[in-house]
């Protein structure tokens, strides 16, 4: 007599099959869950090719021109957009295998998750910019120019700011802060660049802001000082007076002009920032009397980031031209028009004016636009035309970063307990008699083929079947049949959830926080197996120990995404997935949650070297020790703690070797990434200071495409065993 995971197949064939115990019917062949492939699925699933991978993911609509599949399946990474040749891209799957690989195989024995950087494509972001105004410029017959500026709260990543000011110094691209420790590195950083670049001063001030941003004017630096509120300009004229120093003088707008959705709640007369009218004329009367109305030269606004059609931009932008205009007439010495930021990114690939995730332009609309609004205004007041400023940090930023990370295992199909025709008979006669009827019901409701009726009478008999576990009278084997049971009705039937999940190794809170905080959405991808068809959906849950640590909406309004199966049954294979287009806020806003430090992070530049590509700059992410610091914790302290507890509870031998076994595992623990090892991914040697690894200088080295180490370029503090 068959076992009772058979009676489901009997459940849901043909009438002619019976349950289990009816000798006079066959008995069915049992039911795996999955059903057999035909023909027609086996000859589609042959066909699978990357480029139906590249449409199912929409990677060439909000991906276009930087990201593509290539002919092995893999994510590749285009470093100059459209003007990459087939020999430049970038393949992610190789850029993890030499960042995660131990050294003795010619890899930096990085732990994931990883951050890639690409300054090529930062790069190209800034000269697509620029190249946009440029030509609208030009094409305009607009009397002035573009001048961008960097904010750098968007990611304040030394190498990226210092990438920019770089990048950006023949377009005399400057950088804008909004606190103060952003206004110090922003002040170094463009002690490199164009003496021109705009140095932009936003945020609410005090003393020592407005002090630190004078004291830049005096370090020949193109500062400008806006006014986010109308009292910091007594702070102003009181402290330029007292350092001796003329300075340049904005003032923020809150426009009329706004919005809707999260994005836009910066915007209008209810604005958190800027001044109105009013205000405005205050300070043009307040400057007049102290004699420094030549210092007022800029005028910036901000309408809300994403902005989602040019109209709405351009209507904007009217708004403050007209406020520029005025001051004009009013005696201020205006000079530039800073539009703020909300050059918006498509993150769905939709390129969709209704979406909080998209945009319906590309740069050069939104550029035209612009220069079209200021001119026209212009033109009818007959004001000079102003130097174009803007604020466009997400559109700069966001593509040039990927976030890389790994599913470590996948839910598994539940399969019901096998039973022998006497167990079933035993577990029959310990139901009530109500889940006796139930399961009668059921029989024959699957003989008819009913199988609505199946599902009721299923749901029945499992929530009795509970009610008698909670009374103590079912043991916790004949409720997990049951949950077996009625499992496999609904997977035959069709009504059962077929979305898995797919655990990450990743803190959701540190690497992704705008998705938990704000619902932020970003295109998620496997980097690699795209040459083969996705067998599964799934939903990916962090290693957090919070329920909302799970990423369960997706890109194109999907609750799953189209996974493959992993190797090994669930476990134990390489399995990487990708985020993108996320190099704006994420790494600043992330935080500790659970005491999940950040990733580490590779810097790969395009090279002519076999693999087109070369790692600059390796930097591991933060240890156990150091996320405890960040916390008050003294990893010094608790390792000697935890040694002499040891000592105390006997846990050493004659020769000392158990302690000595003991202080090595505690040491390398303090010192590894806090997420999951699958492997050994570091073969240093390390010295033990204190009870403490560190590496020696000559531990790391910057690998390039070819393996031969670079040495003296990078240091580490940090082993990763």
């Amino acid at each position: 007599m068959p076992a009772l995971a058979c009676c489901v197949d009997a459940a849901v064939a043909p009438p002619g099959y019976a349950f289990a115990g009816d000798s006079s019917l066959p008995a069915p062949v049992p039911f795996s869950g999955v059903f057999p492939a035909t023909a027609n699925t086996t000859a589609s699933a042959a066909a699978w090719s990357p480029s139906l991978s590249n449409e199912l993911y929409r990677i060439d609509a909000w991906g276009g021109p930087y990201f593509t599949v290539n002919s092995s399946g893999n994510v590749s990474v285009r470093p100059y957009g459209s003007g990459t040749m087939p020999h430049q891209e970038i393949d992610l799957l190789k850029i993890v295998k030499k960042v995660s690989d131990p050294k003795s195989e010619s890899g930096l024995g990085l732990q994931l998750p990883l951050i890639v950087r690409f300054p090529d494509v930062l790069k190209n972001r800034l000269e697509t910019l620029q190249g946009a105004f440029d030509f609208a410029i030009q094409s305009q017959d607009y009397g002035s120019h573009y001048q961008g500026v960097y904010p750098v709260k968007c990611n304040q990543d030394r190498f990226v700011v210092e990438d920019i000011v770089r990048f950006g110094k023949p377009f005399r691209f400057g950088l804008e802060a909004g606190s103060k420790p952003e206004l110090l590195l922003a002040m170094s950083c463009l002690c490199k660049g164009n003496p021109e670049s705009l140095l932009v001063c936003n945020g609410f001030k005090d003393f020592e802001y407005i002090s630190l941003a004078l004291m830049a004017r005096k370090l020949d630096l193109n500062t400008v000082i806006v006014l986010e509120q109308e009292e910091e300009l007594d702070l102003v004229i009181q402290l330029s007076k007292k350092l001796g120093v003329r300075p340049v003088i904005g003032a923020r707008a809150k426009l009329r002009t706004k919005h809707s959705g999260h994005f836009g709640s910066t915007s209008g007369e209810k604005g958190k920032f800027g001044l109105t009218t009013i205000q405005i004329l205050r300070v043009v009367k307040k400057l007049e009397q102290v004699g420094m109305l030549d210092c007022f030269q800029l005028l910036h606004f901000h309408i809300g980031s994403q902005i989602p059609t040019t109209a709405l931009l351009a209507d904007g932008v009217s708004e403050a031209a007209q406020i520029y205009c005025e001051l004009v007439r009013l005696g201020a010495h205006m000079k530039v028009i800073d539009i703020g930021g909300g050059l918006g990114i498509d993150y769905d690939g939709s390129k969709s004016s209704d979406s909080e995730i998209s945009v319906g332009y590309g740069i050069e609309e939104y550029a035209m636009a612009v220069v079209r609004a200021v001119r026209y205004v212009c033109d009818r007041r007959s004001v000079k035309h102003p130097v174009i400023c803007s604020e466009s940090g997400r559109a700069i930023v966001s593509h040039h970063s990927v976030l890389i990370f790994e599913a470590v295992s996948a839910s598994a199909c539940d399969v019901a307990p096998s039973m022998s025709a006497y167990a079933l008979q035993y577990f029959i006669e310990g139901l009530t008699e109500e889940a006796r009827a139930d399961y009668r019901n059921l029989s024959a409701a699957a003989i008819r083929g009913e199988y609505e009726a199946c599902l009721t009478y299923a749901d029945l008999l499992k929530q009795r079947c509970v009610d008698q576990f909670k009374e103590g009278s079912l043991g916790i084997e004949q409720l997990a049949t049951v949950d077996g049971l009625c499992d496999l009705v609904s997977k035959a039937i069709g009504a059962s959830d077929p979305v898995r999940t797919y655990n990450v190794n990743l803190s959701v809170f540190t690497s992704i926080p705008d998705f938990w905080g704000i619902g932020q959405l970003f295109p998620i991808v496997p980097i690699h197996r795209l040459d083969q068809r996705p067998a599964v959906r799934g939903v990916l849950s962090d290693l957090t120990c919070d329920s909302d640590g799970k990423i369960n909406k997706f890109i194109g309004g999907e609750s799953s995404l189209p996974l493959h199966e992993m190797e090994g049954n669930g476990s134990g294979g390489r399995y990487y997935l990708g985020m993108f287009l996320g190099g704006a806020y994420e790494e600043a806003l992330g935080g500790v949650h659970n005491l999940f430090g950040g990733p580490s992070v590779v810097r790969v530049s395009q090279s002519d070297g076999p693999y087109s590509f070369a790692v600059t700059r390796a930097v591991p992410g933060p240890s156990c020790a150091d996320v405890l610091r960040v916390m008050q914790h003294e990893p010094e302290l608790m390792f000697e703690t935890l040694k002499h507890r040891a000592e105390e509870c006997g846990e050493v031998d004659e020769d000392g070797m158990a302690n000595s076994a003991l202080a090595t595992s505690l040491a390398h623990t303090f010192h590894n990434m806090p997420y999951l090892s699958v492997a050994s991914s570091c073969c240093l040697t390390a010295m033990n200071n204190h009870g403490l690894y560190y590496c020696s200088e000559d531990d790391y080295d910057v690998v390039a495409d070819s393996g031969a180490p670079n040495a003296g370029e990078e240091d580490w503090s940090y082993c990763c065993a």
